[in-house]
Parts: structure tokens; sequence; C-alpha cells
């Protein structure tokens, strides 16, 4: 009886020996394939020409486009930061800020293995951020249509079935939206302001502007005149200018943190001016408050967020 125990523990210790070998085997196998992943490269065309980056990049930094990674089910490795404009909070990540105006100390410690950068990154960031981790810079001709930068940006990390679907998502969601809104709203104007805090000036987005002239391009809303005449991505108005400013509806958000933030209650007041509440829009309670932090980028994600936006004030 004892030596029928002694064995049936020899067999189970050999066993568990075995299936502990077994699970170690394939935690080194996939570490080794991840390490391989990694090492294996491919020559893409970026703005500034060719550039050598992973096959299949597993830590990934995109400067101020980590809106894209995360609608491609991609967690970045840091996220932008600037002092003056905070980072993109609606995105809700848990990683690094990477303080744009500072020392690359930060980026360094995270240890990319591909970065991605927009144009703000001229040649000679692009070159700075090179010496870090291989970087790829998005081509000027698609910097104002988030379709074909998620779509460039899934290439690049050797996922282009995740652009699809981001993409088709996101085709539907500006159609069916495009199609309340003229049942709603019809040709009624619409301005885009953002009220700067540092100097109690507002500021006009025009259609051009990168962050919000998509509520117009693409869903067909009727932007004021003045919005449709700028030829610049946004304007600081005159008095005069505000005055004009007759938009059966305008969008407002402050420049820098939110309507809460301590720093921002002296330029609020003057939301309470004569000259404000002269304007059309405010008069008839026409006027929506708008979250700074995605209504300030016109990446995928934060353009779905608008939408919801949109809908939200106006479909009845």
């Amino acid at each position: 009886m004892r030596r029928g125990r002694y064995f049936s523990f020899v067999v189970f210790f050999a066993l568990m020996f075995v299936l502990s070998a077994c699970g170690s085997n394939e935690v080194k196998e996939d570490t080794a394939t991840e390490e391989q992943s990694s090492k294996d490269t491919r020559i893409v065309e970026d703005e500034f020409g060719k550039v050598e980056i992973p096959t299949n990049p597993q830590r990934v930094a995109a400067i101020y486009l980590e809106d894209y990674l995360t609608a491609l089910d991609v967690k970045p490795v840091v996220q932008w930061y600037h002092p003056s404009w905070g980072k993109q909070d609606y995105l809700g990540l848990d990683v690094p800020e990477f303080d744009i105006t500072g020392s690359m100390e930060t980026l360094l410690q995270a240890k990319p293995d591909l970065i991605i950068v927009d144009g703000a990154a001229d040649k000679a960031k692009y070159d700075e951020y090179s010496k870090v981790a291989p970087t790829y810079r998005l081509k000027e001709d698609i910097l104002q249509d988030p379709r074909e930068i998620t779509k460039t940006i899934a290439d690049v990390l050797n996922i282009p079935d995740k652009a699809k679907e981001m993409v088709d998502r996101y085709e539907q969601r500006v159609s069916d939206l495009k199609a309340k809104l003229d049942e709603s709203i019809g040709d009624e104007t619409v301005a885009v302001v953002r009220l700067n805090v540092a100097d109690n000036t507002l500021a006009l987005f025009g259609i051009k502007n990168r962050y919000s002239g998509y509520i117009y391009t693409e869903t067909d809303l009727t932007p004021h005149p003045l919005a449709r005449d700028m030829t610049e991505f946004h304007e600081v108005l005159s008095e005069e200018a505000i005055t004009e400013l007759d938009a059966d509806h305008i969008i407002l958000f402050p420049s820098n943190g939110t309507w809460e933030s301590k720093e921002n209650q002296e330029a609020i007041k003057w939301l309470d001016s004569t000259l404000w509440k002269t304007l059309p829009a405010v008069k008839n309670g026409h006027v929506y408050i708008a979250d700074r932090t995605y209504w300030q980028s016109g990446a995928i994600t934060a353009n779905l967020l608008k939408y919801d936006d949109l809908e939200k004030w106006f479909v009845k």
C-alpha cells in the first residue's frame, strides 16, 4: 500500500514537471516570437522619404495621434501633452505624459520601437524623433482626412483590417447624422467659437479648420458666412465682427481647461457682457457648451464624439 502511494506521488510530480516545462517553453516561444516580430523590418515611404520600420511594432508612440491608435485598439506608450493646452482627456489613457515642450526623456524611457508624427513635425523635429526610434511622418496630403490617416496608420502598424472596420463605422455615422441634421435644422447657420482665456477674446473657427471644419464638410451643416468665407483656420474676432456673428447656433468652448477651471473664471465673465448677450443665438438660447478636449481635435474618435454632441443638441 505504501509502495503504491509512493509510486502515485512519483507519477504526479513527474506529470507536474512535464506540464511546467511545456508551459515554460510556450512562454519562451511567445516571447521569442514577439521579439522576432519586432526585429523584422520593412521599408515604407513617408513625407520625407523611405524609412525602415518594424514589420509588427509592439511599442508605438503616436505624437498627438493617440486618438487613431485607440481607435485601432492599440495602446500608445506615451500621450502628447502641452502645458498650455493639456492633453486629450477624452481618450482616458493611463500612460506617461510626454511634454512636447520639454526634453525627450519621457519618450526615451518609454522605449518605443516606432514613432508616428503628423504635420507638427518638421524635418528637424523628425530627425530628432528618429534618434529615439524609427519614425514615420504622415504625408502632408492626407492631414485633413481622418479616414486616410486611420488607413495609413493601420498600414504602418500592419493591421489594415482594423482600419476598414473603423472607417466603415465612421462613414455610417456621418451618413445617418447628415440625414437627421438636414431634417432637424436644415439651412440654419452654425458657428464654432473659442473663448481665449488668456486675453478674453473670441476666435471663430473657419470651414478649413482641421479640428471643427468637418462638421460642415461631412454633415452639410451650414456655416455662418464669417466662417464660410474665412481663409485661415481661425481668426480672433474684432468687436465689429462679433456684432456680425448672427449665427442661428453657436458652439462654444474655452481655449484651455474646462468651464469649471479656476484660472478660467475671470475670462468666463466676458460672457456676461452686453456685446455677447446681443447675439441672436445667445438671446434664443442656442449656445452649446462643448468639451474642449475633443472639439479641438480633428481625429476620428474626436469627430465621432462631436457628432454625438450635434445629434444631442440639434436632433429633436
